[in-house]
């Protein structure tokens, strides 16, 4: 019997997770690693050149302890700027994460939409690039959150986020003309799921929070194939390059999620 295929899921730090989360449920049977460059969090405060090669390093030291079959990079900053350099360099398929700005154009009804990302992922050209190609009529407001993805972080680690920080980030999505207003919102960073429950109960009206997991999971099945069954050969791992051990809410949360080794090691 062949052996089950590993997937290497990796982000800045712990927004991924809502990645992981989805591809677990389409390929239940892989192994899977988990790895946050947490040391170098977040993406978004470092400039370009400096954020490039710092992914290429933590790759490739990553490729080697791990050989996964298939990368997952399940973070928008990153995939947005270093996927090609990262294509270019090794031969394992990868996967980005980009903002769903395609589905949440064709599915607006108002023909409002918000880009809700970090700061570094609403002004690169790639993202832009999207709009131009996909808007299909639609007003494209790009909001660049300075805090928002280190709120989520702060949540699941259990730390005491209030509402009012949380409503601040997203106010500027929401537009409201005389004849329409905002009804669709791409969460254009992947701790923003995270925080999903709350953008709901903090929206100043309904709106539908398009969330790319989904679509990372089928684009996963698409290289991988569907499930040679329906049992984990093994326990997720977690990777943190900081060498930092979670603290309890943190590990309690990766325990829920299925993680056997809550005490992280570096690359």
């Amino acid at each position: 019997m062949a052996s089950a295929p590993t997937i290497l899921v990796f982000d800045s730090g712990l927004g991924g997770l809502t990645v992981f989360r989805e591809v677990a449920k389409a390929r239940p049977d892989v192994r899977f690693v988990y790895a946050a460059d947490d040391a170098f969090f977040p993406y978004g405060r470092h400039d370009e050149p400096v954020l490039i090669a710092r992914v290429l390093e933590v790759m490739e030291q990553l490729i080697a302890a791990h050989r996964p079959d298939l990368v997952v990079v399940a973070c928008n900053t990153a995939s947005t700027l270093v996927l090609p350099q990262l294509r270019a360099r090794f031969t394992v398929p990868f996967v980005g994460t980009v903002p769903a700005i395609k589905p949440a154009c064709a599915g607006s009804r108002s023909k409002l939409v918000s880009v809700l990302g970090t700061v570094a992922t609403v002004r690169r050209d790639y993202t832009r690039t999207l709009i131009r190609d996909f808007a299909r009529g639609c007003t494209v407001k790009l909001v660049g959150s300075p805090r928002l993805a280190e709120l989520a972080e702060a949540a699941l680690k259990g730390e005491p986020v209030a509402d009012a920080e949380i409503a601040a980030e997203i106010a500027p999505c929401f537009a409201e003309g005389k004849a329409a207003r905002t009804d669709t919102i791409v969460l254009a960073c992947t701790h923003y799921p995270l925080l999903l429950d709350r953008l709901r109960r903090l929206a100043p009206w309904p709106v539908d929070f398009v969330d790319p997991a989904p679509a990372i999971a089928r684009r996963v099945l698409d290289l991988l194939g569907p499930p040679a069954s329906d049992k984990s050969p093994a326990p997720p791992r977690t990777v943190f390059t900081s060498g930092r051990a979670p603290a309890a809410p943190l590990a309690a949360a990766l325990a829920r999620l299925g993680f056997a080794e809550t005490a992280p090691a570096g690359v």
